[in-house]
């Protein structure tokens, strides 16, 4: 059913962390407070209102090539986006994502719209807007203060287990010498561990490559505990109902990658905002499906 009436605002974490942005059309971005005092640093995470995307009904800031929504709708989208940010000279730089651990080097912005396939794209350059797109997965922005150098990241289940986070930041060492303590790291609204339930053997894959797995499901079960059911039904080998599934919090695994990687805990700033929770100001694949749309997350050196 339509939605009616102006969505209510997100609220802004009370410690101050997180700022909201609005412009004239009625664009939000939502920003880290800490980011936002790096003066050459442009960066924001795209919310639901202020475009002209329909959603049963809805104007909605769809910023993704979806197949439900027109071209010319999700490019004046990403224009608004773009100004609201203050971004409007800077091109945009997107990417051909593919949950992989793939980090791109932008060296110089393409003749053609020719995306790269890759998860994390990485830059030194000014005036440049890298961009991520997600409905659910994390979007981690990272920048080094000292080194002037930015990365935008995108982790889904499959990337956070490949370590692209941390695979980020090492490409940002070995080609601008960044050092992590220099490094600042802002996490965007994404599915919280209340609602991204998966199946046991995604568990099972974290378990066998992070020590601390345990810490970022409500239960750690692998699919290879005994399962009671099994003598209650008396059930024949090979018949027996799949374990239950289990919730992972992609956020959590992230931000350890993160420490691990050396960034320090005082430079990690994560959005607890839920998409699944939050649909009226976000998009969701989990919930809405393949008529989600897209949000971004940007992150820019401001041209000199």
């Amino acid at each position: 059913m339509p939605r009616s009436g102006s969505p209510p605002p997100i609220r802004a974490a009370s410690s101050g962390k997180w700022i909201i942005k609005r412009n004239s059309d009625g664009v939000r971005i939502l920003q880290s407070a800490a980011l936002n005092k790096i003066p050459w640093l442009v960066h924001g995470f795209s919310t639901r209102p202020g475009g002209v995307s329909l959603v049963e009904g809805e104007k909605t800031l769809n910023l993704g090539f979806t197949n439900w929504d027109a071209r010319e709708n999700v490019l004046e989208n990403r224009r608004r986006f773009q100004s609201a940010l203050g971004a409007d000279k800077c091109p945009l730089f997107t990417i051909k994502q593919f949950h992989s651990d793939v980090v791109h080097l932008v060296e110089a912005q393409p003749s053609a719209e020719v995306l790269a396939s890759a998860d994390a794209s990485i830059t030194n350059q000014s005036g440049m807007l890298l961009a991520v797109q997600t409905a659910d997965c994390v979007p981690i922005l990272l920048v080094d203060s000292k080194k002037r150098v930015i990365a935008a990241i995108h982790a889904g289940w499959r990337g956070t287990l490949a370590r692209i986070a941390q695979k980020a930041i090492g490409r940002m060492q070995m080609e601008f010498s960044s050092k992590p303590e220099n490094i600042l790291a802002a996490m965007g609204p994404a599915i919280g561990g209340c609602c991204y339930e998966v199946g046991t053997e995604v568990a099972s894959a974290f378990a066998t490559k992070f020590a601390d797995a345990e810490n970022y499901f409500d239960e750690l079960r692998t699919g290879d505990e005994p399962n009671p059911v099994q003598w209650l039904n008396q059930m024949p080998p090979g018949h027996q109902p799949p374990p239950p599934n289990v919730f992972l919090d992609l956020r959590k695994a992230n931000r350890a990658q993160l420490l691990e990687a050396g960034v320090e805990a005082k430079n990690i700033f994560v959005s607890e905002l839920c998409t699944s929770c939050h649909i009226s100001q976000l998009f969701s694949y989990r919930k809405e499906g393949a008529a989600s749309g897209r949000l971004m997350s940007a992150i820019a050196i401001r041209p000199t």
